[in-house]
């Protein structure tokens, strides 16, 4: 693999694209922050080529975070090639994520979070909208405490985040949110009772992510109306697919309800502390 530069940034975006509901994250961050940037999510990328054409990409933000798309392995030289390098985790189809984690020495190294999760998508065009109470509204027009307090929550159970990080990674997320006002509460009866967002968009795709309804109000489908009513807004402002990863059975049912279906596998591993290629 080689280093990508400028000018292999358009045939990186395509190839990213052909393979877009596995490639929302690195391909938002190439897109929204550039090559070789200083944005944390900024990525260092590397390319494989073949009769011209790039076949695969890893890509590596500048807060350490691996995210292959490399159908065809080799693993021990992409392995090598980040020796020496603070790695915070790896998010990828899982066949690739658990490759490189074999193939780097990482299988043994502490992790806050250590997940594989079923890929399921979604054409919009048959989104199943459920019945049910309620509207939707950006999160700029919740009580900001509230949502904050439902963030950390978020934080701590779906994401495992260490303690001493919860409040400072819900404050960090809360402002990005807003500024890309990606994210929308449920409203039912004048009470906010969940909420959801879009944690990657790129062209006519959107990936869910931060779904969350508080303790107390689970269980009565807020959360899957609360996706659907947003992605009937998306679907009505052009967006034709989505994707999500489905972290327990529960939620998993919810949005195949809605008409998601499983098409594959990603690893979210998140380490805890920098952690080096062990080769």
């Amino acid at each position: 693999m080689k280093r990508a530069v400028q000018s292999d940034v358009p045939h990186i975006t395509d190839f990213l694209r052909q393979n877009i509901t596995t490639s929302m994250f690195p391909l938002m961050n190439l897109t929204e922050h550039g090559l070789d940037a200083a944005h944390p999510r900024s990525p260092r990328i590397w390319l494989r080529r073949a009769d011209g054409r790039v076949t695969d990409v890893l890509s590596v933000t500048q807060q350490g975070m691996v995210m292959p798309q490399c159908p065809n392995g080799g693993w021990n030289e992409v392995a090598r090639m980040l020796c020496a390098r603070d790695l915070s985790g790896v998010i990828g189809p899982a066949d690739q994520a658990r490759s490189f984690i074999a193939a780097a020495g990482l299988g043994d190294v502490r992790t806050t979070l250590d997940e594989d999760e079923p890929l399921l998508e979604l054409q919009l065009s048959t989104l199943n909208l459920p019945d049910g109470p309620g509207h939707i509204v950006p999160l700029s027009q919740v009580d900001k405490e509230l949502i904050l307090g439902w963030m950390e929550t978020y934080q701590r159970e779906a994401l495992k985040t260490n303690a001493p990080d919860v409040a400072r990674f819900a404050a960090e997320g809360y402002a990005s949110n807003i500024e890309r006002d990606s994210h929308v509460a449920l409203i039912v009866e004048g009470r906010p009772v969940a909420m959801t967002g879009f944690n990657a968009a790129v062209r006519d795709t959107v990936q869910i992510g931060g779904v969350f309804t508080p303790e107390g109000l689970r269980g009565r489908g807020y959360a899957r109306r609360a996706v659907a009513l947003h992605l009937d807004q998306a679907r009505r402002a052009g967006v034709a697919q989505a994707v999500l990863f489905s972290a327990n059975a529960s939620a998993r049912r919810a949005y195949e309800a809605i008409g998601f279906a499983q098409t594959g596998d990603r690893t979210l591993c998140l380490f805890n502390g920098p952690a080096q290629v062990r080769q």
